[in-house]
Formats: structure tokens, C-alpha cells, sequence
């Protein structure tokens, strides 16, 4: 292949549709779901080849920052650059973006490769000939993948095949939103209808040109969000003003369904948007029962079923067909022909201020030094376990409201109290006064893992005043 391909993965998303591991806090394409890799590792390994690939361009937002610098770096992976949203504004403004930043750095006949951070792909030859399909085709035309349908399922968009183009790719007849039962089994039975996959191959002038042509407000808005941009560390930081005026819309919308230039090329791959534990549970390790289980469980008299669990031990028995899946502070049980529900469920959730929380945060808060779960709350007093990795250290701060125990069960840790540094092996504790200056390090090789016990008459995350950051937070 002779021009290299830029991968830009989109990274942002938020959702709660595989409650109650996604949260708002917590996106499914950082979860480890299945295996030992996040979705978002796996598409990082996906574009690994440097033969085919240029270092990819990560599109994120400001909450996800650390978390997608540590993956790829967990990963091995060297990025181009990891730009952060300032707001949300969907596929059109970030696409836009990144056409953008590919085009001044490596010229409009750069390709893009843009990939959904949260699918599950297998890479094989039949993937790298779409691959290759599309590449010819993007000499002329915007390209999108569309994946051959396995069933008529109501929850895709879909694309009708146009002329043949030649090389493996096709004129796009028409884009189809999500259809009903019936209108979904007689597109199987055409045999020219496709999954709509949301991954799109193009060259970068040729989508900038299409976007000042279909959707003007999107290109201005992502262009002075460009000029406008900041190097903070790893980060780009898109200018905040003017990426706010672009209109919040999907790339279908805003250009794809509107162009005259859209092809697609039918993918006959080993594909899933993972859009729900039901599509979690058919690509899972199936036992003999049909049963994919994960984590703390044990099984009996139960079939077709999915079993996670992250903390707690779930004893399953007598079912068939269900998903029984546990985060640290919630489970959910219910049918996995039903799985499309979740998302009712969870507008429930959030509308009940006793439940809204569930939704939200999730007990393992992430950070660019580690993280920490909380394990119980009671009044005037919280238990978390803090997990630091190796030559990362958090924050020098002070509280004005709560005092801190630390006891050390893993690792080495180094603990700075008013400037005065104490080394703490496991087994051994250390007290933090209420208003003393404090810092946490791990000097050693290994994750550093501590329980900390707070006391006071308030708790909360923002009762905390940092001095000095590594990680130039506020």
C-alpha cells in the first residue's frame, strides 16, 4: 500500500448501555469486557501494523484524557496526538477535526481510517481486503464499511448496495435508519442491504471539501477550534469557544447522507458494536451450556447465559437465556432478548434521586497515577482502596475537613506529610491530620495498593486543595 493510512479513533463516547459496568464515568470502550485488553487497547492493536499505519490520532474528552494516555500506553502503542473535545458535539465535528489536523500534517491526500473506540473486530485477510477495497475506492469517494448482516436485526441503520464500483466497492444507493421487524427481515431476504458499521475511510481533502460543501457550520466551527488549539503535555486542546459552535450531529447526518460521492464496501468481517450484553454474550467463550462466564461465579442448571462479575460472588441456578452482571455497588438481572431494554432501565434509575448516582459515577474512579474504589461509606467515615502505578505519585494537597489512615497491603509506598517523607512496606499504616500537607507515591516496581480510611464531618472529592500536580490538574 503506498500512502499510509491514519487511523482516528473516536474515543469519546459516554453511555450506559452495558449498566451496570458503563457509566457516565465509566464508557464501555475503556472496560475490560471479555478479556485482558479494553476495547479501546483493541483498536489500538487493530492499527498497529507500521507497514499499513501511521501512529493513530485519538479523539477524546477532557474526562477521558488520562485514562486513554495510560491504555495506549499500557498498549505500547505511539500515538500522533490525543485531542481533547471540550464538549460533546457526536461524529461530524470530530471527524472534522481530525481531517483537519491530518490534512496539515501530512497533506489532503492523506487517508483516514476513522474507527468507533467500543467495537469488536477480528483481523483476518477478509478484514484487510475490505481494508484495501476501500483505499482504492477513497481515490474518489468517501467510503464506509458496511457489515453483512447475520440476522434481521431492528438495532443497526442500514445501507443499500448501489452500482458496482469495481475493486470490492459499491455506490451508496440510500442509508436506512433502524427498521422494524419485518422491514429488517426483508432487507436480509434482498441480500443488498448492509449494516451500517459508522467507520468511514476517506482522503482528508476530499472530506474537508465535502464538509465546506454539506455542512459548512460543522468545518468552520472545527477548523477555528483547530487554530485556536493548545499543547497541553500530550494533549491537543481544540479551543473551547469555537468548537462549541458546532452543531452536535453524527457524520451520517451531516454528510454521508448527503453527498454524491458515498460508497461502500460490503464486509463480510467478524464484527459487533457490542451495543448490549446480548451481543457481549455472542461473542464471548461459550462453555458446553452455552454459558459465557466471567469472574466470581458459580453455575448450575443454567444455559445460554452470560455471568460477570467484578466484585461479588454470584451463584447462578435454574435459568436459561439470562445475563446476570455485577459491578461493585449494583447487578443487574434480566433477559438477554430483552438486553435492549437496559436503557429504560436506567432512565428509572436516573430519575430516582436515591438510584440517579447508580447511573453516574462508578465506584472505581480512574486517574493518571492509578485510581481508587470505594469499598464502603458510613457517616463520618469512608473506605477506599487506592491503587498506584509504578514511578506515579498524586497529587501534593491538603484536606480541610477530613483526616486520613493509610495502611499499606501491596507494593512500597512513599509518604510525604509536611515535607517530612516516610517509606511504608506492607503491613505497615501511617495517620494524615486533617489540614496537613500529604503526598502518596510509589517508588517501586510493581502497583502500589493501599486502604485508606477517611474520618470527618465531610467527605467529599472536592474537599481537596492540590499544591503541586504532575498532571497539571486544578
Amino acid at each position: 500500500m503506498s500512502i499510509k493510512i491514519v487511523p482516528v479513533i473516536l474515543a469519546g463516547g459516554k453511555g450506559t448501555r452495558l449498566w451496570p459496568l458503563s457509566r457516565t464515568t465509566a464508557a464501555k470502550q475503556f472496560l475490560k469486557l471479555l478479556g485482558e485488553k479494553t476495547l479501546f487497547q483493541e483498536t489500538l492493536q487493530r492499527v498497529s501494523d507500521a507497514s499499513v499505519y501511521e501512529p493513530p490520532l485519538v479523539v477524546t474528552n477532557e474526562d477521558f484524557r488520562f485514562l486513554a494516555a495510560e491504555q495506549a500506553r499500557e498498549q505500547g502503542a505511539a500515538l500522533s496526538a490525543i485531542v481533547l473535545e471540550p464538549v460533546a458535539r457526536n461524529t461530524a465535528a470530530a471527524v472534522a477535526v481530525s481531517a483537519r489536523i491530518v490534512a496539515d500534517r501530512h497533506g489532503d491526500g492523506a487517508l483516514l481510517l476513522v474507527l468507533p473506540s467500543d467495537h469488536a473486530i477480528t483481523v483476518d485477510e477478509t478484514y484487510n481486503a475490505c481494508i484495501r477495497s476501500a483505499c482504492a475506492a477513497a481515490a474518489s469517494k468517501l467510503v464506509t464499511f458496511g457489515i453483512k448482516p447475520r440476522a434481521p436485526a431492528t438495532a443497526y441503520g442500514y445501507i443499500e448496495l448501489g452500482v458496482d464500483l469495481g475493486n470490492g466497492a459499491h455506490a451508496v444507493s440510500r442509508f436506512v435508519e433502524k427498521p422494524n421487524a419485518e422491514t429488517a427481515t426483508a432487507f436480509l431476504e434482498a441480500g443488498k442491504y448492509y449494516w451500517n458499521s459508522g467507520m468511514f475511510l476517506f482522503a482528508a481533502g476530499s472530506v474537508l471539501a465535502e464538509l465546506n460543501e454539506y455542512a459548512p457550520e460543522v468545518l468552520a466551527a472545527a477548523c477555528a477550534a483547530v487554530d485556536g488549539s493548545k499543547v497541553d503535555a500530550d494533549f491537543l486542546r481544540l479551543d473551547s469557544g469555537a468548537f462549541s459552535q458546532a452543531p452536535s450531529i453524527s457524520i451520517d447526518y451531516a454528510l454521508m447522507e448527503k453527498t454524491q460521492n458515498a460508497a461502500v464496501v460490503p464486509s463480510p468481517i467478524e464484527w459487533s458494536d457490542l451495543g448490549s450484553w446480548d451481543a457481549v454474550w455472542k461473542i464471548g467463550q461459550q462453555n458446553p451450556d452455552g454459558n459465557v462466564i466471567t469472574g466470581n461465579a458459580t453455575v448450575h442448571n443454567t444455559k445460554n447465559s452470560l455471568v460477570i462479575s467484578r466484585t461479588i460472588h454470584l451463584a447462578v441456578q435454574g435459568l436459561d437465556g439470562v445475563a446476570v452482571v455485577a459491578s461493585e455497588d449494583a447487578v443487574l438481572v434480566g433477559r438477554l432478548d430483552d438486553a435492549q431494554e437496559v436503557g429504560k432501565l436506567v432512565k428509572l434509575l436516573a430519575a430516582d434521586t436515591n438510584t440517579a448516582h447508580l447511573t453516574e459515577l462508578h465506584p472505581t474512579s480512574l486517574r493518571p497515577w492509578g485510581g481508587y474504589t470505594i469499598m464502603f461509606t458510613g457517616h463520618r467515615f469512608q473506605v477506599k482502596r487506592l491503587f498506584v502505578h509504578p514511578g506515579k505519585a498524586l497529587s501534593l494537597q491538603k484536606h480541610f475537613h477530613r483526616a486520613e489512615h493509610w495502611i499499606c497491603v501491596k507494593g512500597m509506598a512513599e509518604v510525604t506529610i509536611d515535607e517530612r517523607a516516610t517509606v511504608l512496606h506492607e503491613n505497615q499504616s501511617i495517620y494524615i491530620p486533617q489540614g496537613s500537607v500529604h503526598r502518596l507515591g510509589n517508588p517501586g516496581k510493581i502497583r502500589l495498593e493501599m486502604i485508606e480510611v477517611q474520618t470527618g464531618s465531610y467527605l467529599g472529592e472536592d474537599d481537596v486543595v492540590r499544591l503541586g500536580d504532575e498532571f497539571i490538574r486544578t
